[in-house]
């Protein structure tokens, strides 16, 4: 299932419907390793554009929610800061750079995958924030209701866009997991139930009901 018209950078979004199962890993508490570095790397597109992350492992550390307020309701996820470092350091960082503001969910799957994919400032699925980093916390991943996960276009080409799981999914471990639904689910299922749009391959599409992402506000818990 590649379609270029979901590109992220040059090539296909690939959220494929070649599934494996996996057991999800015990959770462990919320800090990150001291001597965690990440790197982010110039890339195409630069959509947006807000700077390239410079890591700060004692602020990548601190846990912290994310509430997306949409015109189809709030979603809010608990960022696994523990477990995707590099991941909700680049989230934070791009949320608190007013990234995602005024930015819509593009794509929907009703069929096989449940996913809402976001993060595009385009809209088209080919945008991306300017830079990319590495694939992390794969091991053992899985895919149930209320996961976020970064979409990509092969391993470590990972940017600004991201998928909602809104009901159990089967995907291989490719896709970096690095939140936790805590409210908004309803809000997901909702959208789901309005269905996506493209009559010419039916359940990958985009979302019948516009979700626009009005802000997203970072909480440190």
């Amino acid at each position: 299932m590649k379609r270029k018209h979901w590109a992220l950078l040059t090539a296909a979004t690939v959220l494929p419907l070649a599934v494996t199962t996996g057991t999800a890993a015990a959770e462990t508490p919320p800090t990150a390793p001291a001597t965690t570095t990440c790197t982010y790397t110039p890339a195409v597109p630069a959509d947006n554009f807000k700077g390239i992350p410079v890591f700060n492992a004692k602020k990548a550390a601190k846990p912290y929610s994310a509430t997306l307020k949409t015109t189809q309701g709030s979603i809010t996820f608990e960022a696994l800061t523990d477990k995707a470092p590099c991941t909700t350091f680049s989230f934070r960082f791009l949320a608190e750079h007013d990234y995602f503001d005024r930015s819509h969910c593009h794509r929907l799957t009703t069929q096989r995958i449940y996913v809402l994919q976001c993060g595009d400032p385009t809209g088209t699925g080919s945008g991306g924030p300017g830079y990319s980093f590495p694939d992390e916390n794969l091991t053992g991943a899985v895919y149930p209701a209320g996961t976020v996960a970064m979409a990509n276009a092969g391993p470590n080409t990972n940017g600004s866009q991201f998928f909602f799981v809104w009901k159990d999914t089967k995907l291989s471990p490719a896709y970096t997991p690095f939140g936790r639904i805590t409210a908004g689910l309803d809000v997901l299922q909702k959208i789901a139930a309005g269905g996506e749009d493209d009559q010419n391959n039916p359940g990958d599409g985009f979302p019948t009901l516009p979700v626009n992402i009005r802000n997203v506000k970072i909480s440190n818990r």
